[in-house]
């Protein structure tokens, strides 16, 4: 498989870093949702570009959060919550939250939300399960999941082209706990698998990496006047633009480069998506309109795939 592949492949579910998600409620009792908001924070607290907001009104929310406890606990993956329709919910929670196992389950299914895969299922793990039994206790409680589901949330191994590093971490708080008898090989987790609970050291390195804090001050994208961009894949450029007049504006990369490209709109102090697109894996440019009123501020950022053939880049407005 091609690099670009494999880098477009990993970029998929991330969100461009400085974006700000914003959760709501559908319903629930207090002391879950209380669960639920700390462990917002908890991510938060990291100090990372990922930004997260309380909402009342589940329309103005991308991440919409339930607590049907038919359902067993779950979440999109990353950008996938922005294709999910604005009635249906993105995250939900199957079980009392107010313990450190339900503290675990809500970093984990925020964690999904933020773009990270289940870490059992990297591929580096080398993992051989008893497909029969995990089967069986995955279809008792809490979960009563059906095959399918087991075989898309344990089973089932992301490609190697999906996941960045080559390492496995057992105490991620994206690795399932599992008992005795599930997992044949490697011996050593024959008798089962029991994450510590909580964020591990590697949870935060790669958050902290994949989503720095952005600089207080921003560099202006001048209008019709192309700005270069040298960045590896993963990385990140940001820029704000302040029009002089009111009208239809079309901002561009240009080059062979994958990239996203978002718009913000800041209304009130805070930024709000207002356009994006992504060309990765795509013989095109990411290109967007919309347009921007005299005297406001907007914020461009533009995220790196790969690089293209000629590893040069670059971004305008016009």
């Amino acid at each position: 498989m091609s690099a670009r592949l494999q880098l477009v492949r990993v970029m998929a579910q991330k969100w461009v870093n400085g974006t700000v998600l914003h959760y709501a409620f559908r319903e629930g009792p207090e002391p879950q949702r209380h669960a639920v908001r700390n462990a917002f924070q908890e991510w938060k607290d990291l100090g990372l570009g990922l930004d997260f907001q309380e909402v009342e009104e589940s329309g103005e929310a991308e991440v919409r959060i339930s607590f049907d406890q038919t359902g067993g606990s779950w979440s999109y993956l990353g950008r996938d919550v922005l294709s999910i329709g604005a009635q249906n919910p993105t995250m939900n929670f199957g079980w009392d939250l107010t313990d450190e196992y339900g503290r675990t389950t809500a970093l984990h299914e925020i964690g999904h939300t933020m773009g990270l895969p289940h870490e059992h299922q990297n591929p580096f793990a080398g993992i051989v399960w008893d497909e029969t039994r995990v089967y069986e206790f995955f279809s008792g409680a809490p979960n009563h999941w059906p095959p399918e589901t087991t075989h898309h949330n344990v089973l089932r191994k992301l490609g190697q082209d999906e996941v960045e590093g080559s390492t496995w971490d057992p105490d991620s708080v994206m690795q399932y706990s599992f008992p005795e008898g599930l997992i044949k090989e490697p011996a050593r987790y024959q008798p089962g698998i029991s994450p510590p609970g909580g964020l591990s050291a590697k949870d935060t390195e790669w958050v902290r990496k994949f989503y720095p804090v952005l600089p207080d001050v921003l560099p202006t994208l001048e209008p019709f006047r192309s700005t270069p961009l040298t960045l590896a894949p993963g990385q990140q450029a940001d820029f704000e633009i302040t029009p002089d007049a009111s009208r239809k504006y079309q901002v561009a990369t240009f080059g062979t480069a994958d990239t996203t490209l978002v718009l913000f709109d800041e209304v009130d102090g805070e930024l709000r998506f207002l356009a994006g697109d992504d060309d990765s894996g795509e013989d095109r440019n990411s290109s967007l309109s919309a347009k921007l009123f005299r005297g406001r501020r907007y914020v461009v950022r533009v995220r790196l795939a790969w690089a293209g053939q000629s590893g040069d880049t670059a971004i305008m407005c016009w």
